[in-house]
């Protein structure tokens, strides 16, 4: 899950980044999200050693997981961030309202979770499968850190 933030933190400053260029924003941001996939697949790829036929079945349940996770994310998280953003002065009943949905929201992302952890048992070894939590959470490391040496330099 730190691994999602992480990712949706750098699109952010990413997006930042290049929001003086307003024309060429929306692109920008999308071929950086398209990098960073393809270096995520990469990385993920030879961090579990997969053979052609567990790419073959991995790479769909992943992507379909991955897609799911961010229409979550996306959807409700969006919602109730707006809210809280947008409103200082909540009332307790509407804090309590947001926050229930806040939790729901992190019970359906580790149903989501435990499902695709389901799904993979049958593809791939147990061992493979927790290397894959490792590798999600060292790219991510990785791809922060380099984002933060980056604009260090700058």
């Amino acid at each position: 899950m730190k691994n999602y933030k992480l990712i949706t933190l750098l699109i952010l400053f990413i997006s930042f980044a290049t929001y003086a260029q307003p024309g060429r924003f929306k692109e920008r941001i999308q071929e950086k999200k398209e990098q960073i996939k393809s270096l995520k697949v990469a990385y993920i790829t030879t961090e579990l050693s997969l053979t052609p036929d567990e790419a073959a079945k991995f790479w769909p349940l992943f992507n379909a997981f991955e897609d799911k996770q961010m229409e979550l994310r996306k959807d409700k998280i969006k919602s109730y961030k707006d809210r809280i953003d947008n409103n200082e002065n909540l009332s307790e009943k509407e804090a309590t309202t947001i926050l229930y949905q806040m939790e729901s929201t992190e019970e359906e992302l580790h149903l989501l979770r435990k499902k695709f952890v389901t799904s993979l048992k049958t593809v791939l070894p147990t061992v493979k499968i927790l290397k894959l939590k490792k590798a999600e959470e060292e790219f991510s490391k990785k791809l922060l850190q380099q984002y933060r040496d980056k604009k260090i330099g700058r």
